[in-house]
């Protein structure tokens, strides 16, 4: 499925149904981010919520 690019969203996640497949963007409009942690002290404590596996 070609998707547009979402220049504002970065993402390297090629997993993720709203990749761009030719690009690292996101297809989305907005994504949400959330964390995995009780106290998230470093950028591995944050996940990308929106994402959707193909």
């Amino acid at each position: 499925m070609n998707r547009e690019a979402n220049s504002s969203i970065r993402c390297t996640v090629s997993q993720c149904a709203h990749h761009c497949e030719s690009e690292n963007y996101c297809s989305l409009d907005t994504i949400t981010v959330g964390t995995h942690e009780k106290n998230p002290t470093d950028e591995q404590c944050t996940d990308c919520q929106s994402f959707a596996v193909k």
